[in-house]
């Protein structure tokens, strides 16, 4: 069984750090916390395979399509799961199905993580009422975003590295040893299951039943044309062409 080097751990721990800091690099790293596919990317680049790595990851991403942060806080840390589930698929061969069941459980520890990380940030605040009344610039811009990014480093990267150096080989070969059994199948339904339902919520959140009729349109033709191998870009194209004389044909009527 393969297993992951100290470097390779050491580069997606510290990626994880840069993300959950949310500061780091400005408010693009909350967008990277909210999607598994950047981190999926970084895992495949660190372990030289990229294509499947992009392949397992997207198959991660549908379960989170509709998963929303109220409050910043998340039911699910999409980036750690990805971080764990990623590896764990190359190193033992994974299905993305499997994969998905593996992210899920690991996306929900890291959820209770993120949470210790608000209380530990909360022990900064007495500095930041101290030093908001003295005026104090410098210290308080520190204060509000550097002692969180350090947190954040300092709780995410070691755990992480932890997880990934010894965790990953460990939980790769347990379900290598479970392939082909009853175990393994329910876990590839379980992940298959998940993708169904993370599309099924953004439909049912930015869907409107008007245009229901549109989704509808695009899986049948999807399941049809199925054996032309139709790529994806294609699709795209047809889809906005009929976007844009659905818009001119309403833009008539009210014209």
């Amino acid at each position: 069984m393969e297993t992951l080097s100290v470097w390779q751990a050491l580069i997606i721990a510290l990626w994880i750090g840069a993300v959950m800091s949310r500061s780091f690099l400005g408010g693009a790293t909350t967008t990277l916390r909210f999607t598994p596919m950047m981190t999926g990317l970084v895992c495949g680049i660190v372990m030289g395979d990229v294509a499947n790595a992009m392949i397992v990851v997207a198959a991660i991403q549908l379960i989170y399509m509709g998963v929303f942060s109220p409050g910043g806080q998340m039911p699910s840390e999409p980036a750690i799961a990805a971080a764990v589930a990623v590896p764990v698929a190359l190193l033992g061969n994974l299905d993305a199905e499997a994969s998905i069941a593996i992210a899920v459980p690991v996306g929900l520890l890291g959820s209770y993580l993120y949470q210790f990380r608000f209380f530990l940030n909360t022990l900064v605040l007495k500095a930041t009422d101290k030093y908001a009344a003295e005026a104090n610039g410098a210290k308080l811009t520190f204060c509000i975003i550097g002692m969180p990014i350090i947190i954040a480093f300092l709780l995410f990267t070691p755990l992480m590295f932890v997880a990934l150096y010894f965790g990953s080989p460990v939980i790769a070969s347990i379900v290598n040893a479970a392939a082909g059994t009853l175990v393994f199948h329910v876990l590839s339904v379980i992940g298959n299951g998940l993708a169904a339902i993370g599309i099924a919520v953004t439909v049912y959140v930015i869907g409107r039943k008007e245009y229901i009729v549109f989704f509808l349109l695009a899986y049948f033709l999807c399941v049809m044309l199925k054996t032309l191998s139709i790529p994806m870009i294609t699709y795209a194209i047809i889809g906005t062409v009929i976007a844009v004389i659905f818009v001119l044909a309403q833009n008539s009527k009210t014209e």
